[in-house]
């Protein structure tokens, strides 16, 4: 089993998950992370970091954000490795509650 970003992530772009990482397995787009399910060893570190609580257990990803689990393999084989915190986007607090952001998504 895999841990896969959900889309709460979209336009937050925390990177607070990246530091506990043991496998660096983050993969950084223009305004959204996703899990490299090739990479993940299923430690759960990043679960708890997530200020937006936009990381699942494959097996737990709500109904309504099962497209993500594509997703994630899907952008993680085209966006390079972030294996260190950045700040986030300034307007990312704005972002945070707002729900149906996959439009948002940049690829």
């Amino acid at each position: 089993m895999t841990y896969v970003v959900t889309e709460s992530c979209i336009r937050c772009k925390y990177t607070d998950c990246v530091d506990v990482c043991p496998v660096d397995c983050f993969r950084e787009g223009p305004n959204f992370l996703v899990i490299d399910p090739d990479e993940c060893i299923d430690c759960t570190l990043c679960v708890a970091e997530c200020p937006v609580e936009a990381i699942f257990a494959e097996d737990d990803v709500p109904d309504d954000q099962q497209h993500f689990i594509e997703l994630n393999a899907e952008l993680a084989k085209q966006w390079p490795a972030i294996v260190e915190t950045k700040d986030a986007p300034a307007d990312a607090d704005e972002w945070a509650q707002v729900k149906d952001k996959l439009g948002e998504l940049e690829r």
